[in-house]
């Protein structure tokens, strides 16, 4: 990844209703914050991209939700963690409490659980997930749920 590619890719991401979805042979840590932080949250590794791997990484993508491979995920999450201290939350956003519900969902999202996967281990509907994170990220004004996963994080919640 270099400074040309990001930019295209954060001109692509905040374009109206365009998502990214990339695939890649490899990624370094540095290369995956950068990406994360231009708003792409869908990636999947060349070597699983089967007709079936793109076409969930594309409904994710459609839907605002993230959709990593697990490997990277992890590598995000344990990024994300060490720089919790260090990062002040998103500007304009107050400290809001979070519900049980919502943690627990946001647990099993940063695990990388799907909607269907998280309803069925919590005992909830699928539609009381999806509202669950979608209320989630209209009060505290989060894009999707990598940014929502990334807020609990810094906050504290996981």
């Amino acid at each position: 990844m270099d400074d040309a590619i990001l930019t295209h890719l954060r001109g692509l991401v905040h374009t109206d209703g365009v998502r990214v979805v990339l695939v890649v042979d490899r990624m370094r840590e540095a290369d995956l914050l950068d990406v994360a932080g231009c708003g792409v949250t869908s990636i999947v590794w060349r070597r699983e991209a089967t007709p079936a791997r793109l076409l969930r990484a594309v409904l994710a993508a459609h839907r605002g939700d993230g959709d990593l491979p697990g490997d990277l995920l992890g590598t995000l999450l344990t990024r994300m963690g060490r720089l919790r201290g260090d990062t002040p939350d998103p500007a304009g956003i107050a400290a809001v409490g979070m519900a049980p519900r919502e943690v627990d969902i946001l647990r099993l999202v940063a695990d990388g659980l799907d909607t269907a996967e998280i309803a069925v281990k919590l005992a909830y509907s699928e539609r009381t997930v999806k509202n669950a994170l979608h209320n989630l990220s209209s009060r505290l004004q989060l894009r999707n749920r990598a940014h929502a996963v990334a807020y609990a994080l810094r906050a504290g919640y996981i």
